[in-house]
């Protein structure tokens, strides 16, 4: 829950590639978060290989009026980048704009809604 009054910002994290193709699928999800949270400020960051980093997205959603932060996870798994280095990363973002309200999703592949997902599509036909 974002504070009441408060203007949410969504960065939906994924981990980048240097392949401007592989963003699409990331930016399609962007997109539908607007539609569902249309008064929600909605980016797109990514960990390596792609711009804007976390920091960039960060300061760009707070530049835009937003004062309550959540990250989105884009990982399947628990691998090092959600384990070590993100909260290394949301606890540098809370150092630097202590006046904002960080919070830190879990990686979606913990989802029972996306497990539930892709096991559909596994066994459609």
């Amino acid at each position: 829950m974002t504070p009441a009054g408060s203007v949410l910002g969504i960065v939906l994290l994924a981990h980048g590639s240097r392949d401007e193709r592989w963003r699409q699928p990331i930016e399609a999800v962007a997109a539908r978060v607007c539609q569902y949270a249309p008064d929600a400020r909605v980016t797109c960051a990514y960990m390596e290989l792609a711009t804007p980093d976390l920091p960039t997205a960060t300061a760009a959603l707070i530049a835009s009026g937003a004062r309550a932060i959540r990250v989105i996870p884009l990982f399947l798994g628990m691998g090092k980048h959600a384990r070590e280095d993100l909260p290394l990363q949301i606890e540098a973002l809370r150092q630097r704009w202590p006046d904002i309200d960080f919070t830190l999703a879990r990686i979606v592949g913990e989802e029972p809604e996306l497990v539930d997902l892709l096991a559909k599509i596994a066994i459609k036909s």
